[in-house]
């Protein structure tokens, strides 16, 4: 698959001629949700969740499919009757010839005195795994984890236990929307070889735009 990092915690993967986008929200880049033929939404935040681009996404391609949480169905169902589907931990499915597990129930803790609301991740064709924002530990190998390394709801040392704990083969940056170049070059320093240590697991930051093969 070749994915492409689309901002924040969007990530376009694409294989065969056929795309799937996940988590176009208001910090992704504005095609982020262009030509894609499944979507998976994580949960209802505005950083994942952009009412306006999924609507445009499936309104340009009428086979286009919704895979989500029911947060986030609900708000888009009745448009797209048969096209949105309400998904939750341990459910497994197939969109767009891709193969998807769901994982995960809760958001992590922002602030006690703040609601959780609910958040789903999602292992892609058994190697990507994106967690949304929780430090979802997915109970099976993957090789490429979508890394939130930066957030409102997490510290440094939780994401390098979380590594260490899922102990994929490489960990790509997401949820970095808030970060400025010199955050970029302090997590990239920090999550290299002169950090703590992660393991055999290999870092890398992707530039919105910029794509890998996994």
């Amino acid at each position: 698959m070749e994915l492409t990092k689309k901002g924040h915690a969007c990530v376009r993967l694409t294989k065969e001629g056929r795309t799937l986008v996940i988590d176009p929200g208001a910090f992704s880049e504005q095609d982020a949700a262009a030509g894609a033929d499944a979507l998976l939404v994580t949960h209802e935040h505005v950083d994942h969740f952009d009412e306006g681009r999924l609507r445009a996404a499936l309104e340009a391609n009428a086979a286009a499919e919704l895979w989500t949480l029911a947060s986030v169905a609900d708000q888009l169902s009745g448009a797209f009757p048969g096209r949105v589907h309400t998904v939750g931990k341990g459910d497994t499915f197939t969109a767009a010839g891709f193969e998807v597990e769901a994982h995960g129930e809760l958001h992590a803790v922002i602030h006690p005195d703040l609601p959780r609301v609910t958040n789903v991740g999602f292992v892609v064709d058994g190697d990507v795994f994106h967690p949304g924002d929780a430090l979802t530990v997915p109970g099976r190998e993957v090789g490429t984890l979508l890394l939130p390394v930066h957030a409102p709801w997490n510290k440094f040392a939780e994401i390098v236990d979380y590594v260490r704990e899922v102990r994929p083969e490489r960990a790509v940056a997401v949820h970095d929307g808030l970060l400025s170049d010199i955050g970029h070059l302090v997590y990239g320093r920090n999550l290299g070889p002169q950090g703590p240590g992660i393991g055999g697991t290999a870092y890398a930051r992707l530039v919105p735009g910029e794509s890998t093969t996994v």
